[in-house]
């Protein structure tokens, strides 16, 4: 059940099938429909090389910033609910294309560490295609027992990632 404290959220946006620019940003516009949550902002556009071993298309990725007063739980469920209406099939293959994948990285201070849910997302200091964009709107962030955006960012490299908007 929503209360009345407002909570930032980062979201990430990834796609690699059916117009994968298209994709992203039909799901960026569909977060700020969620429930008792208001969009702030959300980075540019970013090409990027698929994650892991699984051959398949180029990702376009985004990061969305939002509040919300949802509970961590209802936000999931609300996440994967949107997912679900906008064209994601299961199984969820780990690494695998998809039309749209959005990804819980951060939810305010809280930290989560469940078979279904963790948070901080656990890629995120691995991963140029989340850092980049999540730098893009939130530098000084600081993310429960990771350290600042701003910092983490420094330390992947840009190789296999390409920002597409300015």
């Amino acid at each position: 059940m929503a209360d009345s404290t407002w909570v930032p959220a980062y979201i990430g946006v990834g796609s690699n099938l059916n117009d994968p620019e298209m994709q992203v940003k039909a799901a960026l516009s569909a977060l700020g429909t969620l429930a008792n949550t208001c969009a702030i902002t959300r980075s540019p556009l970013y090409r990027s090389k698929p994650f892991g071993s699984v051959p398949q298309p180029d990702f376009v990725n985004a990061v969305a910033a939002l509040l919300t007063q949802l509970s961590l739980r209802e936000f999931f469920a609300a996440l994967r609910h949107l997912e679900a209406q906008l064209g994601r099939e299961p199984p969820r293959q780990r690494w695998g294309a998809r039309s749209i994948d959005l990804d819980l990285l951060v939810f305010g201070a809280q930290r989560c560490a469940e078979p279904d849910l963790t948070v901080p997302h656990p890629g995120i200091v691995e991963r140029n295609f989340v850092l980049y964009p999540l730098a893009d709107v939130a530098p000084d962030l600081e993310i429960p027992a990771l350290g600042r955006v701003s910092q983490l960012r420094a330390q992947v490299s840009a190789a296999g990632i390409e920002r597409l908007t300015p």
